[in-house]
């Protein structure tokens, strides 16, 4: 089983990524495979609607987005974190994910989503609710932890002093083991649930 991790702060070694390297190491207890892809430090634009990855199945701009979409349907789990600009997440790891999750066709149904943020003060909760809309359009169950997903830090390693987040982070980890391993156990069981054929509907009809 494996985890993809998406650090979307510039910094690599920052809080968000204390944040996920706390997860990490439970994830390793669990014996679940991890891997962190750094996306905040990269020149990543946004969709530009041109519908191309409909055609394709792989976005016209060929960047980290193209290279991660074969590890995203490998993993049974993924973990998002982003630093809080403005109450939201990074503009880079939203052009990221947006692309990401719209250019992947493969069913990523009952992959297992969580959100981990990471700022000085305020803003976690705007940003963890926006990050988790990414999941929940997809039919990802979402993996929640004792709180919030958020870990507080100004200076690059202050989250080090957030012994709350850190237990948080822990907590999330173990929670979202429990969850992927439960997944597949109830897939071998049962198998994934049934989809309907999707119906899509305009506001003005």
């Amino acid at each position: 089983m494996k985890v993809l991790m998406i650090n979307g702060s510039p910094h690599i070694h920052g809080n968000t990524y204390i944040a996920l390297r706390e997860m990490e190491k439970v994830f390793a207890e669990e014996g679940i495979e991890t891997e962190i892809l750094h996306i905040g430090n990269q020149n990543i634009r946004g969709c530009i609607a041109c519908g191309k990855c409909m055609e394709t199945g792989a976005c016209v701009f060929d960047d980290a987005v193209n290279k991660a979409a074969a590890k995203f349907e490998e993993c049974d789990g993924l973990v998002v974190g982003s630093p809080v600009y403005y109450a939201g997440a990074n503009a880079t790891l939203t052009a990221f994910l947006t692309r990401l999750f719209y250019s992947t066709h493969f069913d990523k149904t009952m992959k297992v989503g969580a959100a981990v943020v990471a700022a000085r003060r305020g803003g976690l909760s705007a940003t963890f609710d926006e990050l988790n809309k990414f999941f929940t359009i997809s039919g990802m169950p979402v993996a929640s932890g004792q709180y919030w997903n958020s870990i507080h830090g100004r200076a690059q390693g202050e989250a080090e002093q957030d012994e709350e987040g850190l237990q948080t982070m822990r907590t999330l980890a173990r929670n979202m083991a429990f969850l992927i391993k439960s997944i597949q156990l109830g897939k071998d069981a049962y198998g994934l649930p049934e989809k309907e054929a999707m119906k899509r509907t305009n506001f003005i009809r």
